[in-house]
C-alpha cells in the first residue's frame, strides 16, 4: 500500500494564502486622501492648504482632514460657538495658550477615571452660584503653593467616588 502524499498543488496553495496574509498584515495602512480624494465640501474648508496638501506629513493630513469632516457634521449655533471659541483663542497672549496646551496634555495624560472626577467637579463647580465660586478661588488663590501642591496630591491619590459630590453649603465654612 502506498502512503499518500499531499497534493503539491494544495501546499503550493496554503503557502500563497499565508504569504498573502503576511503582507496584509505588514502593508502600511492606507495613507490619508490626496487632494482629488477629498470632497468638494472638505476642499472648500481646507483650500488654503490646496497646494501644499499632497506634501503634508501623514499624520497631519488625517488630522486636518478629521477637523473638517467633524466641523461639517456641526449645526450653524455650533459653529457660530466654535467660531467664537476660535476668536477668544486667538486673542490670548501667546504664553498664556502655551499654559492651557500644557493643562490639556497633563489632563490627557491622566487615568480615564482621574478625568471624569476632574469633569464631575467642573460641573459640580460650575453649578455653584457665581459669588460662592469666586470665593473659592480667592480661598484656593490665598493658600501657599505647598499646601496647593499638598492638596492637589491627595485628591490625585484619593480613591474614585462612585457618588456626585456632596451639595455645596449654602455660605463660608465656619469653624476654622
Amino acid at each position: 500500500m502506498r502512503a499518500e502524499r499531499p497534493c503539491p498543488t494544495a501546499a503550493t496553495g496554503r503557502l500563497a494564502v499565508g504569504m498573502l496574509l503576511l503582507f496584509l498584515w505588514a502593508a502600511p495602512a492606507p495613507a490619508a486622501p490626496s487632494w482629488d480624494a477629498l470632497t468638494p465640501e472638505e476642499q472648500r474648508l481646507l483650500a488654503p492648504l490646496a497646494e501644499r496638501w499632497d506634501t503634508l506629513p501623514e499624520a497631519r493630513r488625517e488630522r486636518l482632514l478629521a477637523g473638517a469632516r467633524q466641523w461639517l457634521r456641526l449645526g450653524p449655533e455650533e459653529r457660530a460657538l466654535m467660531r467664537e471659541r476660535l476668536q477668544r483663542w486667538k486673542a490670548l497672549p501667546p504664553e498664556r495658550r502655551r499654559a492651557l496646551r500644557r493643562r490639556l496634555e497633563r489632563y490627557l495624560a491622566l487615568p480615564p477615571e482621574q478625568r471624569a472626577r476632574l469633569r464631575e467637579r467642573y460641573r459640580w463647580f460650575r453649578a455653584l452660584p457665581p459669588e460662592r465660586r469666586e470665593a473659592l478661588r480667592e480661598r484656593w488663590r490665598r493658600l501657599p503653593p505647598e499646601r496647593r501642591r499638598t492638596l492637589r496630591r491627595r485628591w490625585e491619590s484619593a480613591p474614585p467616588r462612585h457618588r456626585p459630590p456632596a451639595a455645596p453649603r449654602p455660605g463660608p465654612r465656619r469653624g476654622r
